[in-house]
């Protein structure tokens, strides 16, 4: 196998042809788990794909609350797309090598949409607070404008950010193991493979997971205490109902996306409690379960959603019928 030796400020790197992922070699009835894999991807990209086209083509739903579920369904179907394929083709071919540039587009592309997942849920927290504690300027203050500059914000920051922490990678030697123990071409796991300092990366890394999961869940609590203390001030306990109710599909989604995740994080990384291929299998699952989940609460809870994909199907059967049929 032959390395690529690249001279950057008189310092030799060496980076190699590539990858092997590892992380799903020792488990048993993994058979099991890549036949679910690929049941989550279909299910994914099929509801995803249908709340998109509901929320495209419905000019009801031309709102900045669905302008945000709209922009979860993307990053929801490009995550699993992300990461899913290339689990499966792992397990059908029996070829786990990544190539070294591939690795980088693998580790860049899921990075982004996983901080823009939680960047969104965090704005979909910001919708209902305007909609429930300023009900009045609701209309002046949360536009499609200024909501598509808040969503136009946080793909730049995501995009920029992680093409910084992925460039980076290219500073790094690699003459050791190629052996990466996890289910994709995971940042921490691969710069630990180093033989040549990654103090940089390892704070950056830190950090960055920091905030990518505290910062958007403190709004997001912070977002729905101002909201418990308005609904309470309420008079009408139907009001208060209403209010709540509007509230209970972004609840499910953050708890999919973040209990998951903060538990691991707590008692795999930091009480150490969980064994290394539970904790592979564990990191997969929650990454890939809520972008499957997402689309199916809102289109199951969300009754403007319910509505268009009835009308959507009523429509295809309609045409089904009156379409012109061939003479015998």
């Amino acid at each position: 196998m032959s390395f690529l030796r690249t001279v950057v400020n008189d310092s030799l790197l060496i980076h190699p042809p590539g990858f092997y992922i590892i992380g799903f070699e020792t488990l048993r009835l993994i058979n099991l788990y890549f036949i679910f894999l690929a049941f989550v991807y279909v299910v994914t990209v099929l509801f995803n794909i249908l709340l998109i086209y509901v929320i495209a083509f419905n000019h009801s739903l031309h709102t900045p609350k669905f302008l945000a579920v709209g922009n979860l369904a993307v990053i929801d179907l490009i995550l699993n797309t992300c990461i899913i394929p290339s689990m499966i083709k792992t397990f059908l071919v029996k070829d786990n090598f990544v190539p070294f540039n591939l690795c980088l587009v693998q580790m860049f592309v899921y990075y982004s949409f996983a901080t823009l997942e939680s960047l969104g849920l965090a704005i979909l927290a910001y919708d209902r607070l305007i909609a429930i504690c300023f009900p009045l300027r609701q209309h002046s203050i949360n536009t499609l404008r200024s909501m598509s500059c808040i969503l136009g914000l946080t793909w730049s920051y995501s995009l920029g950010t992680t093409a910084f922490f992925t460039s980076i990678m290219t500073r790094l030697s690699f003459c050791n193991s190629l052996k990466v123990f996890s289910y994709f071409c995971d940042y921490a796991p691969v710069f630990r493979l180093a033989c040549n300092d990654y103090t940089l990366h390892w704070s950056l890394s830190s950090v960055f997971s920091l905030l990518l999961l505290i910062g958007p869940l403190i709004f997001i609590i912070l977002s729905y205490l101002s909201i418990l203390v308005t609904v309470f001030r309420m008079k009408s306990l139907q009001s208060r109902v209403k209010a709540l109710a509007t509230c209970v599909e972004h609840l499910i989604l953050v708890a999919v996306f973040f209990i998951p995740l903060l538990s691991i994080f707590m008692i795999g990384f930091h009480l150490r409690l969980i064994d290394p291929d539970h904790r592979v299998l564990s990191l997969s699952l929650s990454s890939c379960i809520p972008p499957c989940i997402n689309p199916i609460v809102y289109s199951l809870k969300t009754k403007e959603i319910k509505t268009g994909a009835l009308a959507l199907v009523r429509k295809i059967k309609i045409s089904n019928n009156f379409s012109p049929t061939r003479p015998i």
